[in-house]
């Protein structure tokens, strides 16, 4: 029993025997993508096979940076890297550090000057990019007849909006021919006149299989296209030249649809939401005109000539009642200032004084005598009583001095 020897040494034996052959250290190997699984940590983990064997491999998350497209089953491919053993199964597989689709370093050369050459041209202006409508009544689609891309585009097109009018052009979009069928279609469509947008595009695959959006005559077809178009071509992370040239890329034929068809449900929600806004500014508005209508109304009537002639009458009769105030208030003061007069009056009335027992003497003139010296001896006089007057003669003048009254 002395040649048994354990499994971790003879799979150490092995592990040495193979990661120290310099032709395994670095070789790139091609084949066939399958069982391909994304790790959530970032590792892809899948298998390459060919006719005659399979071969493990990993491409693990800190050299992801040397994939630049999503692998998928059925890719064909060439993956750089070691062969090394995996002790806990006993195993040995391919440890990738790059991965590039086979054949894809000339397609992918040619994509890259195309791309370069119309940048240059300047077929990838904004300034060139139609609007996309936002309520579309009729829809062009340029795709294979069969297939999930068309599927998916009227599959959510008529759940958006039932009503969508949809025109298929059926296209050839993979192989010989394909670029023509594709240039064919738009044509078509955009010399209808009455399509309001068009959605060229495909579904996913390799570089080879999306080639024929690649092709300048399908660049230059879409640019000099006079309708709207979005491209949608392959996968989200599929890039053609077809993208950069279009009035809109889509990620995917689903995403395309949402772009070019309306939803009816959230068109016809904002036309209730803001057909209630409207109702609602209306309401006010016709409030806020009747409260300056009424308020207009008001100022017309106190500016009307009614209304001033009522003022005016109004404060005539105000004046004609304080002035017959200020009359009865002044014929009442002169009224008592007379009768005060004429007390006055009275009491110096010669007539009040004969009635009171005296009388007054008149000379031959006529004029009162008030003394002595008026008359003479001899003249006739006479005496003013109440009831009459007596004539009498002086029979002489007597001078008395009032201070012995």
């Amino acid at each position: 029993m002395s040649n048994t020897i354990s499994v971790g040494k003879i799979t150490d034996y092995i592990k040495g025997l193979i990661e120290d052959d310099p032709l395994l250290r670095r070789v790139s190997v091609s084949g066939e993508v399958s069982n391909c699984k994304y790790h959530s940590r970032g590792h892809i983990y899948f298998k390459l096979k060919d006719e005659k064997a399979s071969l493990s491999a990993v491409l693990f998350a800190n050299v992801r940076a040397g994939l630049d497209f999503k692998m998928k089953d059925g890719d064909k491919v060439i993956v750089t890297g070691r062969i090394g053993v995996y002790k806990d199964s006993g195993s040995y597989q391919l440890y990738a550090d790059k991965i590039e689709l086979d054949g894809q370093g000339e397609l992918f050369a040619r994509f890259l000057k195309l791309k370069a050459e119309l940048e240059e041209m300047g077929m990838f202006d904004e300034s060139y990019k139609q609007p996309i409508p936002g309520l579309a009544g009729r829809v062009g689609i340029v795709t294979a007849s069969t297939g999930a891309a068309v599927h998916d585009i009227i599959t959510v097109s008529k759940r958006r909006n039932p009503y969508i009018e949809l025109i298929l052009f059926p296209a050839q979009v993979q192989g010989e021919g394909a670029a023509e069928s594709i240039v064919k279609g738009i044509e078509t469509l955009d010399r209808l006149g009455n399509v309001d947008v068009i959605i060229v595009g495909r579904g996913g695959g390799s570089i080879e299989d999306l080639w024929a959006f690649n092709e300048e005559i399908v660049a230059r077809a879409i640019f000099e296209c006079r309708t709207p178009i979005i491209s949608a071509v392959g996968h989200e992370v599929d890039f053609t030249i077809a993208d950069f040239v279009a009035d809109k890329r889509a990620a995917t034929p689903s995403q395309a649809a949402e772009i070019a068809v309306c939803d009816m449900g959230v068109l016809l929600g904002r036309i209730d939401y803001y057909s209630e806004r409207c109702m609602g500014l209306m309401n006010r508005r016709i409030e806020e005109a009747k409260r300056g209508l009424k308020t207009m109304e008001v100022q017309l009537l106190k500016l009307s000539p009614e209304s001033k002639l009522a003022d005016r009458k109004h404060r005539l009769a105000t004046l004609s009642d304080r002035l017959d105030g200020y009359m009865s208030e002044a014929l009442r003061s002169r009224r008592s200032r007379l009768e005060v007069l004429t007390a006055g009056l009275e009491g110096l009335s010669p007539l009040k004084k004969l009635s009171g027992g005296y009388s007054y003497v008149s000379g031959p003139s006529g004029r009162a005598v008030t003394t002595i010296e008026a008359v003479k001896a001899g003249d006739e006089v006479t005496i003013n009583v109440t009831d009459g007057a007596i004539k009498a003669a002086v029979t002489g003048c007597e001078k008395i001095s009032r201070e012995d009254i």
